[in-house]
């Protein structure tokens, strides 16, 4: 299984890294939006939706609100999805209890998969379109999946207490702690490198950590419809990690808060 992450992991890299600063402000729009509508055909497997046509019709739906939402002004899509997620973190505490109301039904969980993917997909290619946002965006993709391994690699070694056992047995506060913990690394990292002005600091460490707790409220979220769909992996399409959504669930939360955030930020201290 390890090994099989890893594997995969390299063949991903490089991928990534040439699509962020080789392709164009198009062209990356044109990538990730397929990359989110192979994940929104696969949020299908989440609703429970074994017909194909049904899953084409919902496929169908989210191409024309990922079209439609090119024409709303970002500061909305991003409130609105901040939250959303405040929501889903409320549904995650609760869980099971309150999931009767959307556990069974499938319009409920489409809606569901909108607000999870399509915000994302606005806030990634924001960042994409501004200046230096190549950076910023890997910035945002180190933090995320580096919190997100030394989660897994520490909540393995010595997780013990249970973050959210009726979600995702498998997480620990050890895991959290540990994620945290390397954030705070790369950010320091980061902010050394960039040398950026000492009273730039703590708002930079304030929103990664931020950041970083939405994107494990992400990947909650994602294990909380697969529970209550029966389901171990919402994919097979990534060997050692699942499907397309196992390894986006943290971005989708996080990247809208950090863009917000960011432009927050910008307001203030501008």
């Amino acid at each position: 299984m390890l090994i099989q992450r890893i594997l995969t992991a390299i063949i991903l890299i490089p991928l990534t890294l040439a699509a962020l600063f080789y392709s164009s402000p198009q062209v990356f729009c044109i990538i990730t939006g397929l990359i989110s509508l192979a994940a929104a055909w696969e949020w299908t497997n989440l609703m429970e939706i074994k017909k194909t046509w049904g899953r084409i019709f919902y496929l169908i739906i989210a191409a024309i609100i990922f079209l439609w939402i090119l024409f709303i002004p970002v500061s909305k899509v991003l409130i609105v999805s901040f939250v959303w997620w405040l929501f889903a973190t409320l549904l995650i505490v609760l869980y099971p209890r309150g999931s009767s109301w959307w556990g069974k039904s499938k319009i409920v969980r489409g809606i569901m998969g909108l607000m999870v993917l399509v915000p994302c997909w606005v806030a990634i290619n924001y960042i994409r379109n501004e200046k230096d946002g190549m950076y910023a965006l890997l910035f945002l993709f180190v933090l995320i999946w580096g919190a997100d391994t030394a989660a897994y690699f520490v909540g393995k070694k010595w997780g013990t207490v249970k973050l959210a056992p009726s979600v995702s047995p498998g997480k620990s506060w050890q895991g959290l702690c540990g994620a945290l913990i390397f954030s705070m690394i790369i950010v320091l990292v980061t902010v050394k490198l960039c040398h950026l002005p000492l009273a730039i600091w703590p708002w930079a460490f304030a929103l990664s950590l931020i950041t970083v707790m939405f994107s494990i409220v992400g990947d909650l979220f994602e294990s909380m419809i697969k529970r209550q769909a029966g389901l171990k992996d919402s994919g097979k399409l990534l060997p050692g990690h699942g499907g397309l959504l196992d390894r986006i669930d943290s971005l989708t939360a996080a990247a809208p808060v950090f863009v917000l955030g960011g432009l927050l930020l910008g307001i203030y201290l501008g």
